[in-house]
């Protein structure tokens, strides 16, 4: 916004307590109206319901009710059209819309708009507005995401790769299985976001600047006619706090994690000495100076995205601790971090949903590592403990024998026949288990064994088609 501030103009509104104009350093802090646009529209709708309250309080006759509200109908169009002309003078969304009414229709009729209310009550129910459409469309988008994660998880999950912890392989897991683990991931993350949207659905319209508006405002009618679910209980708390945000903000630097992980195992992965995947190339990147590079930017900057989304939450939560009650300004720099987290968090969805649609497997490539690293060896020492052997006691003999095959320069898996049966004689000379036979041994609930992979994605796909919208 480059306009020109003019002291005198922006103090029309409320300067009648002042006998000299703010300084210009002081407007340029205090403004915020290239952070308040996205609320705009927001703004006139509450404008339009306070007009009806004001004439049903008989403050307003009909006539000049329609007249506020045809020229709020037309700030609205002129928002939707881009037309609307914003002045810096006027510091932020709300005294451009007044001071737009009270051009188009006079002092003396425009002048009754702010009545009964304050901008303090105002931009809390202009952002708890905002979330409730911001909120939906980002959990929506992560069921969409979810719903790729299933779709490969059934296209391409019997591909079998080892599962690690201490990023050291462990066992062997369906890519399924790992798949569905981020799946899980933002099912929780849904429906956090969820939650903190249903507590962020009250409207503040009629809490005044800290004690209640001077008038009799149906806070409940307004409240419906705004879409809200109900009202905020607390003048005081309504205007003050901004736990709203603080918790859609956690709510998506959680979300934003959970992906920076997936982007990072993806960064790993697409590695030619791992060579699990290989990102699509709309989302990969070469080098400006090395012909040979293929990057994986865009999970990278997933990845990294996550960092700033945190910083919005320590910048909300930073900004509002220790305020005494009620409204202070410094609520106004809260704004911004809660817009950039959502916008973040929204953009980051969309590229891992592109990303893990168009990723490349390389199933090959995954079974050979699962059938290294010891990874049988858990079955092993499960297979002597049901013939009778104290765990402990199983857990010691296994691991001594991988560190004969690791002296020998072979895997587990490449132990002979005989050596097998000499230090495990409990296993009557049975084979070796195989992959397969370690997926199948891990039958429990929420287990890689395949049939009970089959099981979590039908109830997955369940799961989201009952949540899908109406």
């Amino acid at each position: 916004m480059n306009a020109q501030v003019n002291a005198s103009r922006q103090a029309a509104l409320w300067g009648g307590r002042f006998r000299s104009p703010a300084a210009d350093a002081a407007l340029a802090l205090s403004g915020s109206l290239e952070i308040d646009l996205p609320l705009a529209e927001h703004d006139v709708a509450a404008s339009r319901v306070h007009v009806t309250e004001l004439e049903r309080l008989g403050l307003l006759d009909a006539e000049g009710a329609a007249r506020l509200d045809a020229s709020l109908a037309g700030i609205a169009a002129r928002l939707a059209d881009g037309t609307f002309a914003w002045k810096a003078e006027h510091e932020d969304i709300h005294m451009n819309v007044e001071a737009a009414v009270i051009e188009d229709v006079g002092p003396e009729l425009g002048g009754m708009l702010q009545a009964g209310r304050s901008r303090n009550e105002e931009i809390v129910t202009d952002e708890r507005r905002w979330l409730s459409t911001a909120v939906p469309a980002l959990v929506a988008a992560v069921r969409e995401l979810q719903a790729v994660l299933v779709e490969r998880a059934e296209t391409d999950g019997d591909a079998i790769l080892p599962a690690h912890t201490h990023t050291q392989p462990a066992q062997p897991v369906l890519l399924a299985h790992h798949l569905l683990a981020y799946a899980e991931m933002l099912d929780r993350d849904a429906g956090r976001l969820g939650d903190a949207a249903r507590r962020a659905n009250r409207s503040a319209a009629g809490s005044g600047a800290v004690a209640g508006s001077g008038l009799a405002l149906d806070r409940h009618r307004v409240a419906s006619a705004l879409g809200f679910g109900g009202v905020t209980d607390n003048s005081m708390d309504a205007v003050a706090d901004r736990d709203y945000a603080v918790e859609v903000v956690a709510g998506a630097a959680i979300l934003l994690g959970h992906m920076s992980r997936m982007a990072g195992e993806l960064v790993l992965w697409s590695t030619p000495y791992v060579g699990f995947a290989r990102l699509d190339d709309g989302y990969a990147s070469g080098s400006s100076m090395l012909p040979n590079k293929r990057n994986p930017d865009s999970a990278e900057l997933v990845r990294a995205r996550a960092a700033r989304v945190e910083g919005d939450l320590v910048v909300l939560m930073s900004v509002a601790r220790g305020l005494p009650l009620a409204y202070h300004r410094d609520l106004q720099e809260t704004r911004r971090p809660m817009f950039e987290a959502m916008d973040s968090a929204v953009l980051c969805v969309e590229v891992m949903r592109g990303v893990m649609s168009s990723v490349a497997f390389d199933r090959d490539r995954m079974l050979r590592a699962a059938e290294g690293g010891h990874g049988r060896a858990i079955t092993l020492a499960d297979r002597l403990v049901a013939r009778g052997v104290p765990f402990r006691e199983a857990h010691r003999r296994v691991g001594q024998l991988v560190a004969t095959a690791e002296a020998a320069g072979l895997d587990l898996a490449e132990i002979s026949e005989n050596e097998l049966a000499e230090a495990l004689p409990e296993l009557e000379g049975g084979p070796m288990p195989s992959v397969a036979d370690a997926l199948e041994a891990a039958d429990v609930h929420g287990g890689t064994a395949p049939h009970r992979v089959r099981a979590a994605i039908a109830d997955f796909r369940q799961r989201l088609a009952e949540r899908a919208p109406a």
